[in-house]
């Protein structure tokens, strides 16, 4: 599927019902939203709107949602875990 046919969340990879809410309380309302999107910041404002703590592998969706959407190829979104504690541990 051509990134510029997905017309809902839950079409991108490792995006399911849950993390499109998510993305929705975000005050996203298009999969090309994504395009630019920072993961890290979208990580910290969900955390501020549900003022609670998110899973980090929810950030782990989030980078691997951006990346997919700015044209990376599909992968398992725990194939982001590395990368997400490398850059926390040099934030």
């Amino acid at each position: 599927m051509k990134r510029s046919n997905i017309s809902k969340f839950c079409d991108i990879p490792n995006v399911g019902p849950a993390t499109e809410k998510k993305l929705l309380a975000l005050g996203l309302r298009s999969p090309r939203e994504l395009i630019g999107e920072n993961p890290y910041q979208l990580y910290r404002k969900l955390c501020s709107i549900t003022q609670t703590r998110q899973d980090p592998c929810v950030l782990d969706v989030f980078i691997s949602a951006v990346r997919f959407m700015e044209g990376g190829p599909p992968r398992k979104w725990w194939e982001f875990t590395a990368q997400r504690k490398q850059h926390l541990r040099h934030a």
